[in-house]
């Protein structure tokens, strides 16, 4: 082979790189607004520059994932018939979903991960301090204005979008060991933290929302990190 052609062959392989790490970033960057959205709606009432958000998005129609269409057609469903009472709607199903009238472990769909993993249905338990050491090791610390526990799905969910930007700007560091430790990181986080109390959150909040919004939030959250949690196992078995 020339040197002509030894040229033309690195070149090509540079190119495929550049190609890849290109479609990664965008892929990471997609995920951490994902992520940042469903953690966002788990967080609190929808406000109205949310709402006007929310109502202009295009929810794609097929995704993959059952669960996940399914979800996405429910919430665009619901924002199609938007109304002057949609955020009172909305806020009262909210509080009504997630926080009922009163906590007996029973009453809501509590989104916190010790109800669903200790025996009692309990708040504050060892799910709570196993995710509370995972932020902390991270590097990252709960803010004042946050009243409730480390193990509510809205941290539990930003912490994957944290994980995901870091990815993102390990690759455009050019640091793939550190980026692919940062997968690694997110696949564990789903596999041991999500993967098995979302799927009993989304029963709950079936059973106790009014709007298909809520309803359709939950099956989205779970299709999507279904759908997540296979593709970064894909990504680490191909390492």
């Amino acid at each position: 082979m020339t040197d002509e052609m030894l040229a033309a062959t690195d070149a090509a392989d540079t190119a495929e790189e550049t190609v890849n790490t290109a479609e990664l970033l965008a892929l990471f960057d997609q995920r951490a607004a994902t992520y940042g959205l469903m953690s966002r709606l788990f967080s609190a009432e929808v406000d109205e520059a949310l709402l006007e958000e929310l109502h202009a998005t295009p929810w794609p129609v097929r995704t993959g994932n059952d669960l996940a269409d399914e979800g996405n057609r429910l919430i665009a469903t619901y924002l199609s018939g938007v109304w002057e009472n949609t955020l009172t709607e909305l806020a009262a199903d909210y509080m009504r979903t997630f926080f009922g009238h009163g906590y007996s472990g029973h009453a809501a769909a509590y989104p916190f991960e010790s109800v669903y993993t200790s025996e009692k249905r309990l708040l504050m338990q060892s799910a709570r301090d196993e995710v509370l050491a995972l932020y902390r090791a991270a590097g990252l610390s709960k803010k004042d204005s946050w009243k409730e526990g480390e193990d509510h799905i809205a941290l539990e969910l930003e912490y994957l979008q944290v994980l995901s930007t870091r990815v993102a700007q390990a690759l455009r560091a050019g640091n793939a060991d550190e980026a692919l430790a940062w997968v690694r990181s997110s696949y564990n986080f789903i596999d041991v933290h999500l993967a098995g109390w979302v799927p009993l959150l989304t029963a709950e909040v079936d059973k106790f929302a009014k709007t298909d919004f809520y309803r359709g939030l939950a099956f989205l959250t779970e299709g999507f990190l279904e759908t997540d949690r296979e593709l970064l196992e894909d990504m680490l078995s191909e390492d």
